[in-house]
């Protein structure tokens, strides 16, 4: 089974509490959850957030939209990815992050299609997209044995970490996108007040419910040079 899991906890450094921030009338998550309803394949959609008590409200949030909630460790999130495959039972995992509210679902599905196609442990389309437009999809053996055998701190904050350290151990590829959107110079994550600022910029100026990732560019763009 593929299953896309989402990380996302209240406790940011950055920006505490930005997935549940208001973006333009709907919360991050919320953005998130309506653009993945537009994904072609058949997947089970998990937000994974931490077992910490100020996550209490990701979970309420998860019950009032009908989706899957799993909670684990706050700090290992290598194992959060781990546990929740387990739980679920996934063979294929699609991580995404909460704090992107412009996943390109054209690409996630591309994507899903080469993973399968080359018969990959990991693919990635996140180092040829804007920042925070892109995922990447890891097999459940590669996770399993990242897991087992990470030694670093590194390893543990992210669930690709080990095995971007050891790629040559795993069947792996990058899908590249069109070159309209291979604009890895523009930011469209949430990590700061100025990245939320413009995130509402872009939802407000776009004028549609689906900002497409070349009118997510340009908007970027045009809020970027109004600040100079």
């Amino acid at each position: 089974m593929t299953g896309i899991i989402i990380q996302a906890r209240m406790g940011s450094h950055r920006l505490p509490g930005k997935i549940l921030m208001d973006f333009n009338g709907k919360t991050l998550l919320q953005h998130i959850l309506d653009r993945l309803e537009r994904a072609a394949g058949p997947v089970s959609i998990v937000i994974a957030s931490s077992d910490q008590k100020q996550d209490d409200v990701v979970e309420i949030f998860c019950r009032k939209q009908g989706v899957c909630c799993f909670r684990g460790e706050e700090q290992n999130v290598l194992k959060r990815y781990y546990d929740c495959a387990v739980r679920y039972g996934f063979d294929t995992i699609i991580r995404m992050t909460g704090d992107n509210p412009f996943p390109d679902i054209e690409e996630l599905d591309r994507l899903i299609a080469f993973h399968f196609k080359e018969k990959l442990d990991f693919s990635e389309n996140f180092s040829t997209l804007p920042v925070g437009v892109g995922m990447e999809v890891i097999s459940y053996s590669a996770l399993k044995e990242s897991l087992e055998n990470a030694s670093l701190p590194k390893h543990f904050e992210h669930p690709d970490e080990y095995i971007l350290d050891h790629l040559t151990q795993y069947k792996h590829g990058t899908l590249s996108a069109a070159p309209e959107k291979s604009r890895t110079d523009v930011r469209l994550t949430v990590d700061t007040f100025q990245d939320y600022e413009k995130a509402c910029y872009i939802l407000k100026h776009a004028h549609t419910d689906h900002v497409t990732t070349l009118q997510a560019i340009e908007l970027s763009d045009k809020y970027e040079s109004g600040r100079k």
